[in-house]
């Protein structure tokens, strides 16, 4: 008798324990998911119920391990019941159960679930027993496959949200140039001065300017055209002077028309 009693306060010691580790680790994660819901994520609740259930699983293995009594052999009976308060009975559990009366008690020693619930587990057994098994297979890959498309969904959403920030964060111009150009625009800023010293302004004495150029050129191209070919080195000859006297080149146009003026159609 006293190795049974060993054996059974020994059982009850480690499940004691497997439960007090159950309860923290399910105390952890309901605060986690009342306080800290807006930063959760999806990975930390799977590793929060894989805690849970290896703990489960512990748990069961203790339960029916070959030297675990059979707890169902036992039974607990209450010996007073009292409404007042017990501070020892609070100490134990942790401030949940201040009392042990009769109103308290069918739900602490209760060894089998509620009447309604127990209602319900027995209609959903017979609804599930009535199914085929050929039906129960089609259900069960009709479910698979809408998982299978809700989880593609909701990763191709990811995906997409991912690319989206990252375009949105991406920079796709320099602020030092930006500022730069602005500054150059508005206020000149780093532009240079500097002008060549061999170009002059159409309105300088003593040079002639570009219009008047090009009404002698054009003046010199209407008068070979019309007139004789005797007056042609007259009148390049002079052509060629305010070529000298000009700094600058004249412009390739205008000597095009000059040479085409100087072949007349008729000239022998």
């Amino acid at each position: 008798v006293q190795r049974e009693e060993k054996q059974l306060e020994a059982s009850l010691d480690a499940l004691l324990s497997q439960a007090a580790d159950l309860k923290n680790s399910l105390g952890s994660f309901i605060y986690k998911l009342e306080n800290e819901y807006d930063r959760l994520t999806w990975p930390s609740v799977l590793d929060s119920f894989a805690l849970l259930s290896g703990q489960m699983n512990t748990l069961n293995k203790v339960l029916k391990h070959e030297k675990t009594p059979l707890f169902r052999n036992q039974v607990i009976i209450p010996l007073v019941l009292s409404p007042d308060r017990d501070e020892d009975l609070m100490r134990q559990t942790e401030g949940r159960v201040p009392v042990f009366s009769h109103e308290v008690v069918p739900d602490h020693l209760r060894t089998k679930p509620d009447p309604e619930v127990e209602e319900q587990e027995k209609q959903l057994t017979t609804d599930a027993a009535r199914i085929g098994a050929d039906v129960a297979q089609k259900q069960i890959q009709s479910l698979n496959k809408m998982c299978s498309n809700l989880l593609e969904k909701i990763g191709k959403e990811e995906r997409e949200s991912e690319s989206g920030g990252l375009r949105q964060n991406k920079q796709t111009f320099n602020p030092a140039d930006t500022n730069a150009l602005v500054a150059a625009v508005a206020f000149g800023k780093g532009l240079s001065n500097w002008r060549p010293s061999g170009n002059s302004g159409p309105g300088q004495p003593g040079q002639p300017g570009a219009g008047t150029i090009l009404a002698g050129a054009s003046g010199l191209q209407q008068v070979q055209m019309a007139g004789a070919p005797s007056q042609q080195q007259s009148m390049l000859s002079g052509v060629q002077m305010a070529q000298a006297g000009q700094p600058g080149k004249m412009p390739s146009g205008i000597k095009t028309n000059i040479k085409s003026a100087s072949m007349h159609p008729y000239q022998r």
